[in-house]
């Protein structure tokens, strides 16, 4: 039997949670590969999907979790064998299908992973889906370099993307809401900080240049603000909506700039660019860096730290040990 966090949602609309604990595989899914999970992380949309938001949780019942970290128990892929240590990231696992808050998961194996022998599993799952998402927008800066403004700068995405910056040479430029994290950033390698309400209040279409390079993770008015405010032939990467997805700018940061606007899509990237970042999060970020942003708990303890990551009260990464 499984045990997992599953949301229900009935037609009144009413969200509970519940620990369960007699799932079968029969239950989890379908797939060629079934997992036995060892770690899982919280996510902002594992938190949207906890309170049972229409956005990501797309069925009913639903367990959680965008990404997890385990071993092949049976296999039908030719890609693994029993014993194999993996990765799962995206591809719908706690939007329209079973994720990974629970011990065991049924699924495809075209979607995992090999976990690099360099990281553990519990180090991976604190990577996790943010790590990846930052990882991947890194990848689409390319060389650039100057001031390079990352916003959303104290959750899991803003501040591995700052550590893998630092590793690479760059100067970050942080942008948060909470001066209190002023000291957290710059231990993770930013520069400076700047506080979030620079960029909140909806400025001219061009502003002057300050920025090489944005890796943004809130969009709505921060992200209009950031292109308005990026060097000609600058890059910005999206990969976030917690402050809206409305994009209220105009061509001008585009067309005169010369600005690039990369999408940044962690669900359904192609494997060769999944490989790829999980070859820059091997080589160069810094592993003992990561644990000290890293907050493990069991998975009951998943409830809470969903509400939490809504609130906006959690910093770093918080790793979920499906086994206690």
């Amino acid at each position: 039997m499984a045990r997992a966090l599953q949301v229900t949602k009935d037609d009144d609309g009413t969200v509970s949670v519940a620990l369960r604990a007699d799932l079968t595989d029969a239950d989890l899914g379908t797939g060629d590969v079934t997992v036995d999970i060892e770690w899982s992380g919280i996510n902002y949309k594992d938190g949207l999907a906890l309170a049972g938001s229409p956005g990501v949780m797309r069925t009913s019942p639903l367990i959680p979790g965008i990404d997890f970290v385990g071993t092949v128990v049976t296999s039908q892929s030719p890609r693994w064998k029993t014993g194999d240590a993996v990765i799962l990231n995206g591809w719908g696992i706690g939007e329209t299908r079973n994720g990974g808050l629970a011990d065991r998961a049924v699924v495809d194996g075209e979607w995992l992973v090999a976990l690099p022998s360099r990281i553990s599993a519990q180090r991976a799952a604190a990577i996790g889906t943010a790590g990846f998402t930052a990882a991947l927008s890194v990848l689409a800066l390319g060389n650039a370099d100057g001031d390079i403004l990352v916003t959303g700068a104290s959750g899991g995405v803003g501040s591995i993307a700052i550590a893998l910056l630092s590793a690479l040479g760059r100067t970050v430029i942080a942008s948060t809401g909470s001066p209190e994290h002023r000291e957290y950033l710059l231990g993770l390698g930013a520069s400076d900080t700047i506080d979030r309400s620079e960029l909140e209040t909806l400025g001219r279409p061009l502003q002057k240049q300050r920025w090489n390079g944005v890796i943004d993770s809130v969009g709505g008015t921060t992200l209009a603000n950031a292109l308005a405010q990026t060097n000609y032939g600058g890059i910005v990467t999206a990969c976030g909506l917690v402050g809206g997805s409305d994009l209220p700018t105009t061509v001008m940061p585009f067309i005169l700039r010369g600005v690039t606007l990369a999408g940044i899509n962690s669900v359904e990237c192609p494997r060769p660019q999944r490989e790829a970042a999980w070859a820059l999060l091997t080589r160069d970020l810094d592993l003992e860096l990561l644990d000290s942003l890293t907050t493990s708990i069991a998975l009951d303890g998943a409830i809470e730290a969903g509400a939490a990551i809504l609130r906006g009260e959690l910093r770093g990464r918080t790793v979920v040990d499906v086994r206690a």
